[in-house]
């Protein structure tokens, strides 16, 4: 199995995943169903989660396939740049999704116009969804691909290749981001270990879980932060961030975002009340989720002299 394969593997679950999402996104506003519209948030998050992933993969299945016979580089650069698109679109979905499943949990309902922009958003996923992977299909599919596939230009620009241009060309943009990417990291892994520590005991006596549920807006804040000059550093420069070890961190981040529904979803949390002891699953699932970041961590610091960056 090489990265063609695990991306192949993995591009199906963001396409059916989301359809699913929809369809029970919709059934829930008619319904006017809560367990419903609960469902259907939580398919478009770990939908979202999963699609880092897969988006990443694309870099080393796309290596994998260079120099191959009857497969089309300008091809794969416009499979490229939608599925950069429809990417966007899905992480957007998904953040709002995220604001959706706190207020529920929060105030017991979802604003109206929260319902509207998910709604907007999910549609015109779908749609670019659907092109992506249509264009997907076509590199390896002759009898799908478009008539004029073939007379596509290979060294035309792309969107993610004028982004990289871009870089190249303005010193300060990476420093930058850097910047950023340190203090939504910083913001995300400060609520994740006073949030998960509260939870194996530390400060029991003082607060409660509601009383941190409302701190993990700050934590979303810092991992958007994080995803999206994580994202800026990838597409400007795709070939440093090839490989196993890259590949683990994003694999570990849709862990962690698996990790945080169980305290947006699961009423053993809510049980944990000022000088009440977690649950010991309750527990685990803290232990584990400050495992993960570290892990997270430990990859990112670790890709310029285990991995291929720089």
């Amino acid at each position: 199995m090489n990265a063609a394969h695990i991306h192949l593997l993995l591009n199906h679950f963001p396409t059916i995943g989301f359809c699913i999402g929809i369809i029970v996104f919709i059934v829930a506003i008619a319904r006017k169903s809560d367990d419903l519209l609960e469902a259907g948030l939580v398919i478009f998050f770990l939908t979202a989660a999963l699609t880092i992933a897969t988006y990443v993969s694309g870099n080393d299945a796309q290596a994998a396939l260079t120099d191959t016979p009857g497969v089309s580089a300008a091809l794969v650069k416009v499979h490229e740049s939608a599925a950069l698109v429809a990417f966007a679109f899905m992480q957007a979905t998904g953040f709002f999704s995220w604001i959706g499943l706190w207020m529920l949990r929060r105030i017991s309902r979802v604003a109206s116009w929260n319902l509207a922009v998910i709604t907007i958003l999910a549609i015109v996923t779908f749609g670019l969804m659907a092109r992506a992977a249509n264009i997907g299909g076509e590199i390896r599919h002759a009898e799908i691909q478009d008539a004029q596939a073939n007379s596509l230009d290979p060294d035309a620009p792309t969107l993610a290749r004028s982004w990289g241009k871009y870089v190249e060309d303005h010193t300060w943009v990476w420093p930058t981001c850097e910047t950023l990417h340190f203090v939504g990291l910083s913001m995300l892994f400060g609520i994740v270990l006073t949030l998960d520590l509260r939870m194996l005991g530390v400060g029991r006596n003082a607060l409660s879980f509601e009383a941190m549920y409302q701190l993990l807006p700050l934590g979303m804040l810092g991992f958007t932060l994080n995803l999206i000059t994580g994202i800026m550093f990838f597409v400007a420069m795709p070939k440093q961030y090839t490989g196993f070890l890259f590949f683990l961190k994003m694999m570990l981040v849709v862990f962690g975002a698996v990790n945080v529904l169980y305290f947006m979803v699961c009423k053993a949390p809510w049980t944990v009340n000022d000088g009440v002891d977690a649950p010991v699953f309750t527990k685990l699932v803290a232990a584990s989720a400050i495992i993960i970041w570290i892990a997270v961590l430990f990859c990112g610091h670790m890709l310029p002299w285990l991995g291929n960056s720089f």
